[in-house]
C-alpha cells in the first residue's frame, strides 16, 4: 500500500514518512517493509486499519500507537504540532496490540470494611521466594484483613478456607489496616491497636487453613496504617499515626526486646486491657523506629533493587529517603499535598505517590533530579489512598481512592501542558457492589459507602481490591496494559 494510494483523496493534505515497528514478533512486518508516505491527518482508527492491511489478516486486530514511548491519543499532525517535529522527517511508531478491559470476574462478601488484601499465587512474590513451594491452578489463595479485626484467607470460590484468631484468643484488639503473605506459610499483619503480628499460616489435605499466632512486634505508639514486607532479608517496614517508620525483623531471634512501655500488660492500662493479659506468642520490638517525619506515616516501603533502603510518606507532605543500614535519613522531597501512597518504579528512577488531593504524583528520588514533580497523574476525584504495580508491565499502575474507584495507568499515556507531563488513566474500574444495588446510588459524592482501601494486581489471578462496601472485588488484569 503506498503513500499516493491512501493520499489521492485529499492530494493537498501534509503527509509524513512513517517506520512502522513492533516488538511483538507474531504481528511484526516483514524486514523489507521500508518507511511508508502517510496522510499527517491519521489518527489511532485509521493506523489500526493500515497495520492490519500490511499484515493481511482474516479478522481485524485493534492497535495502539507509541510515538518516542507514549500512546497517540490525537492526530499525527497535531502531534507533529504539539512537539515541534518536522512533517519532513521520518517518523517511527510503534504498535502493541490493543488493550484489555479489566472485566469484573467475582467479588466476596465480608461482615465489615476491608482494609487490606493481598494475594498468594504462583505468580506473587511471597510464592517467589518460597523454595520449592508449588502451586497448581485453583489453590490460588486471597488474603483480606477487615475493620472487624479478622484476617481472612479464601479460596478462588469464594470460600473462607481460615480465619485469624478473636482478640480474647491473641488475636487484634482493633481494626487491621494492612496485612501482607510473607511466604506461603506465613502471614503479617498490622493496624490500630498498634501492633505487628506474624502469623504461621497452614493448610490439610482437604484445603482448609488455619491461621496462628507466631510473634507480636510492639513499639509504635499510634496505629499503624501500612506495611512493607522484603521476605528474603526477613524485614518489615511500617508506616505509623506517630510520624515514626518501624524497621523490624520477622525472625524472633534477631529480633530485640519489646519496650515496656509498649507491652499491653504493663504501665497505664485500660480495664480492657487488663482482661486481656493472655500472651499468645513471644513478644519482640523494632530494629529501629525512624524519626524525621511531623505527620503521620501513611506509607513505608522498600527499594525495588536494593532493601537496604526504604521510603516513606506522609501527611506532612513529605517523602523521605532511608538507609536501613545506618537508620539514616538520606533526602527528603517536600511536595504540595499530603501523602497517603508509595510504590516503587525503579526501572523508570520513579516513586509514585497517591496525594489528598486526588491526584498522583510521580517523584525521581535521585539526588540529580532537577524537579520534585516528574508527572502528575489526574482522573480521581477524592484521596488516592492504595498503588500497586502492573507485574507485567515496568509502565503500569493502578491506584485505589476513596472515590469509589481503582484506575489503571500507562505512564507512557501522558501529554504536556502548563503543569507540566500530566497523564490520563486508561480505564476506570468501579464497585460492582453499586451496578447490584442501582444506577441511582452511583452518584454518591466522593464514593461515601464503596471508597476502596487496598489494592494488588497480581499476574495470575488480577486486580483485587477491597473497600467501604465490605467486598473483595477481583477484576481481569491480564492485557491490561501492553507489556514492555
Amino acid at each position: 500500500m503506498s503513500g499516493e494510494q491512501l493520499s489521492s483523496a485529499e492530494p493537498a493534505q501534509r503527509q509524513v514518512r512513517v517506520q512502522l515497528v513492533t516488538q511483538q514478533e507474531d504481528i511484526a512486518l516483514p524486514d523489507s517493509t521500508g518507511p511508508i508516505l502517510v496522510p499527517t491527518a491519521l489518527r489511532r482508527y485509521a493506523l489500526s486499519t493500515l497495520v492490519n492491511n500490511l499484515l493481511s489478516t482474516e479478522k481485524p486486530v485493534p492497535f495502539e500507537f507509541l510515538i518516542n514511548g507514549t500512546f497517540l491519543r490525537t492526530s499525527i499532525d497535531e502531534y507533529l504540532t504539539d512537539n515541534g517535529i518536522s512533517a519532513e522527517t521520518t517518523l517511527e511508531i510503534e504498535y502493541v496490540r490493543a488493550l484489555i478491559p479489566p472485566l469484573h470476574i467475582a467479588s466476596f462478601q465480608h461482615d465489615d470494611w476491608v482494609s487490606a488484601t493481598d494475594v498468594l499465587s504462583s505468580t506473587s512474590p511471597a510464592a517467589s521466594w518460597a523454595s520449592g513451594a508449588t502451586f497448581s491452578k485453583g489453590q490460588e489463595r486471597i488474603l483480606s484483613g477487615s475493620y472487624d479485626g479478622l484476617l481472612r484467607v479464601w479460596n478462588m470460590s469464594s470460600e473462607i478456607i481460615a480465619t485469624s484468631p478473636v482478640a480474647s484468643d491473641g488475636g487484634h484488639t482493633s481494626s487491621i489496616k494492612a496485612a501482607k503473605f510473607v511466604s506461603p506459610n506465613q502471614i503479617v499483619s498490622a493496624g490500630l491497636d498498634r501492633t505487628v503480628r506474624l502469623w504461621k499460616y497452614t493448610e490439610d489435605a482437604d484445603f482448609t487453613g488455619k491461621i496462628s499466632a507466631q510473634l507480636e512486634l510492639y513499639g509504635h505508639k499510634a496505629a499503624i496504617e501500612s506495611l512493607a514486607v522484603h521476605a528474603p532479608s526477613n524485614r518489615l517496614l511500617t508506616g505509623s499515626a506517630d510520624h515514626t517508620v518501624g524497621f523490624w525483623s520477622t525472625k524472633k531471634a534477631d529480633a530485640p526486646a519489646a519496650p515496656e512501655s509498649s507491652l499491653p500488660n504493663t504501665g497505664r492500662t485500660s480495664k480492657r486491657r487488663k482482661l486481656n493479659t493472655t500472651v499468645s506468642a513471644p513478644q519482640r520490638g523494632p530494629l529501629a523506629l525512624l524519626s524525621a517525619h511531623t505527620g503521620p506515616v501513611s506509607a513505608a516501603i522498600f527499594d525495588g533493587k536494593d532493601s537496604t533502603v526504604g521510603y516513606s510518606a506522609s501527611w506532612d507532605h513529605s517523602l523521605r529517603t532511608w538507609d536501613l543500614v545506618t537508620s539514616a535519613l538520606v533526602d527528603t522531597r517536600t511536595t504540595s499535598h499530603s501523602l497517603l501512597s508509595l510504590v516503587h518504579i525503579p526501572e523508570h528512577n520513579l516513586l509514585a505517590a497517591g496525594t489528598s488531593a486526588r491526584h498522583i504524583t510521580l517523584i525521581d528520588p535521585r539526588a540529580s533530579a532537577t524537579t520534585v514533580a516528574a508527572m502528575t497523574l489526574r482522573g480521581h476525584t477524592n484521596a488516592v489512598v492504595s498503588l500497586a504495580r502492573d507485574p507485567s508491565s515496568t509502565y503500569g499502575l493502578i491506584s485505589g481512592s476513596h472515590d469509589g474507584t481503582c484506575r489503571i495507568w500507562d505512564i507512557r499515556s501522558t501529554k504536556n501542558d502548563k503543569e507540566g507531563v500530566v497523564g490520563e488513566s486508561v480505564y476506570s474500574i468501579a464497585r460492582k457492589s453499586l451496578e447490584e444495588e442501582g444506577k441511582a446510588d452511583s452518584k454518591r459524592v466522593g464514593g461515601e459507602g464503596v471508597k476502596v482501601f487496598s489494592v494488588c494486581w497480581d499476574q495470575t489471578v488480577g486486580i483485587v481490591s477491597a473497600g467501604e462496601d465490605k467486598r473483595i472485588q477481583i477484576n481481569r488484569g491480564e492485557g491490561v496494559l501492553s507489556s514492555n
